[in-house]
């Protein structure tokens, strides 16, 4: 370990740190604008110099390695005078639209020229102007504000893996951009706006609606998909302005998906705000008192045998939990929270965990990936994998389609034959599993939802005790999940009950007339025709296909308006806090579902959050355990059986429609249009 002094202090470092990360051990602040610890180090700003001993000129500390001995000054006159003119020839060519742009506020360039600049420029030629470039709906470009720092090439390149862009012409000519006139095609691309140091880049939907001093930041969780990225939500008012992420190296490091970040406009388009119930066929709108009574006269006129509820991808461990309560006290065993079918049990919780977490993703050295897209499922997942691919040393095979993961993949097969042949032992992979020292394997949606979910998954379980994939310090054995509400239903025990129906049941009995009732806490993946004549109770946020079938809609709150509880696909409980109230007469989900049992006779033991959180966690002590992913216990899972020899297919066709706020989202609509060329109704989902 090397050992160098830092302005007279003596430091000793890792060996292959660089000049600049040394100094921040000490606390030294260090400019920089190309610099980022998560890229490739450019080295081509220059703001980052620094005097070395026995050096002639500066150095630009963000790329030289420390060496034994090294004597480093970082505030002598020769550095502050090297800064200076930096910072001068990176303003020689910059507009002075400060007032009208995003990034005021909240730019390194004003912050640095404020702390490192001149007072004044000895620059009167001409700026350069610099045509903008198109790269498609999220992302606006100023490009003659670039001060060619490249983190946007570094990005697209490292951590995005789509090659798209980079510079073209030399010196004064020279321009970032594609090389063709494109849409960029990342699922990942608008964090290229949190790296901008500049105001080159900005996002589109939010360009000129709020200056970032008028907004209210409050820190919750996404759940747009399973990955339960940390985010940063920032509001005005009632409204929603922007997503930004919120650093959680264990999850979403400081990346959000262009989903998590661009669909907030959805959250004001297509709202329930008041309650309706169905008169001579037409949604009609309704008092809460009126709209309760109807629902609690339906079910006491069913009883429980005859009703069932069905929780969708967004519901809240709260809501789902109140809503088992009431229906287990009316005596109604059919509950399920799988609204796709998928054929995932709750008694073993490592059957429908990612048990390796997120960051695990790192130490792993094979991964077998089974009827799972990760590139639109789960884009921090498959970033992850991305970055393992990087390091060396990391295969990756599949069965199902042949994808495009911007890493190279192996592709076995197409349908479960091939995992068949895995897990009797008679594949060659079976060697190259066994013989790794941290394999994984991963199983997607589109593999659990069929049909043969259960002995899909069973063969699964078989290949990880085949090839030893969990040991001691280690559990190779992963579900990748889509919903956020996948895994807290489980962990409660939305499933149904002794002689219960599952979904699938659910709506046979309710096109054969056996079931009156079905609640719907905000499932719209389901076949709504598959309903017949049977009552239908919606609740939930958005005028999306539930409500349009309901008899009785009951207005729910998103993912923004409420204090909430989710389990990411990790297993990983975090709760969410609510950053705006929900319009109307909307109400919280567990609120509505409290009020409703008073009206059908079924009492809660619980009258608020708390009380209602402190019965979770009763019964599920986990619950108390926060943003941390416990290991499960491991045991036999899975129903063995005849596997169909259909392929497998990843559950989600279309990245960008994949829930109620994405489909309500203009922005997304427009990303559907361009990138997959689907409808804006188009579901995003296998029915």
């Amino acid at each position: 370990m090397p050992k160098l002094t830092i302005n007279g202090t003596e430091v000793t470092v890792d060996a292959g740190t660089t000049v600049l990360q040394a100094c921040e051990q000490l606390g030294i602040e260090i400019p920089r604008f190309c610099y980022h610890d998560r890229l490739q180090i450019a080295g081509n700003c220059r703001m980052c110099l620094v005097e070395m001993e026995k050096s002639p000129k500066p150095i630009a500390s963000c790329a030289m390695p420390v060496n034994e001995g090294m004597v480093i000054r970082t505030n002598t006159p020769k550095v502050r005078k090297a800064r200076n003119g930096v910072m001068e020839f990176l303003l020689i060519n910059h507009p002075l639209d400060c007032p009208i742009c995003d990034q005021g506020g909240e730019c390194d360039l004003q912050d640095q020229a404020m702390a490192y600049g001149l007072d004044r420029s000895r620059y009167a030629e001409f700026k350069r102007a610099v045509p903008d470039k198109d790269l498609g709906p999220l992302i606006e470009t100023h490009m003659t504000r670039c001060i060619h720092c490249t983190r946007c090439i570094r990005f697209a390149t490292d951590v995005a893996g789509v090659e798209e862009l980079g510079t073209m012409g030399r010196g004064e000519h020279m321009e970032i951009g594609t090389y063709v006139e494109k849409a960029l095609t990342s699922e990942l691309s608008g964090n290229m706006i949190d790296l901008c140091p500049v105001g080159a880049l900005n996002s589109k939907p939010y360009a000129y609606t709020a200056r970032t001093w008028e907004l209210v930041r409050t820190e919750t969780i996404d759940v747009l998909d399973a990955v339960g990225s940390n985010i940063n939500v920032n509001s005005r008012g009632r409204e929603v302005m922007r997503v930004l992420p919120r650093l959680n190296e264990e999850i979403n490091e400081e990346w959000i998906s262009d989903k998590t970040r661009f669909a907030y406009d959805g959250l004001r388009r297509n709202r329930l705000d008041r309650p309706y119930v169905r008169k001579n066929g037409v949604l009609e709108p309704a008092t809460w008192q009126e709209a309760l009574g109807t629902v609690a006269s339906k079910m006491t006129g069913i009883g429980g045998g005859g009703m069932a509820a069905i929780a969708g991808d967004l519901a809240c461990v709260e809501s789902m939990m109140a809503l088992k309560d009431v229906f287990e006290q009316l005596g109604s065993p059919h509950l399920d929270c799988r609204q796709d079918g998928a054929k995932l049990g709750a008694s073993v919780r490592a059957s429908y965990l990612f048990n390796t977490t997120i960051a695990g993703i790192e130490d792993a050295d094979v991964c077998l990936l089974i009827g799972t897209n990760p590139r639109w499922e789960a884009a921090l997942v498959n970033a992850r994998l991305r970055k393992r691919y990087l390091r060396g040393g990391f295969r990756v095979f599949s069965i199902g389609p042949r994808l495009d993961l911007t890493f190279p993949v192996e592709n076995l097969g197409a349908g479960p034959e091939t995992l068949g042949a895995i897990a009797g032992g008679g594949h060659p992979l079976v060697e190259t599993l066994s013989a790794a020292i941290r394999p994984m394997l991963v199983v997607g949606q589109g593999a659990l939802a069929r049909p043969d979910g259960a002995a899909i998954l069973a063969a699964a379980w078989r290949i990880a005790v085949t090839c030893r994939m969990v040991r001691d310090s280690w559990n190779g054995f992963n579900v990748l999940h889509t919903a956020a509400a996948r895994v807290g239903g489980l962990d409660i025990g939305f499933v149904p009950g002794k002689d219960g129906a599952d979904t699938g049941a659910i709506l046979d009995g309710a096109a054969s007339g056996r079931l009156g009732l079905v609640y719907l806490l905000g499932a719209d993946g389901i076949d709504m025709r598959r309903l017949g004549s049977t009552f239908v109770v919606y609740q939930g946020h958005h005028g999306d296909a539930g409500a349009n079938r309901a008899d009785v809609v009951l207005p729910g709150a998103a993912y923004t308006e409420k204090p909430a509880t989710y389990v990411n696909t990790e297993g990983r409980v975090q709760q969410a806090k609510r950053v705006v109230f929900p319009p109307g007469e909307a109400r919280e989900d567990w609120a509505i579902v409290r009020a409703l049992s008073e009206t059908v006779g079924a009492h809660l033991p619980y009258d608020n959050l708390n009380e209602l959180r402190s019965r979770v966690e009763r019964q599920f002590p986990h619950f108390t355990a926060h943003d941390v992913a416990p290991r499960a216990p491991w045991s036999s899972f899975g129903t063995e059986g005849r596997m169909d020899p259909a392929p497998l297919r990843s559950p989600i066709d279309d990245f960008y429609m994949t829930d109620p706020i994405c489909r309500a989202s203009e922005t997304m609509a427009a990303c559907s249009a361009l990138y997959v060329g689907s409808a804006p109704g188009k579901t995003g989902t296998h029915g």
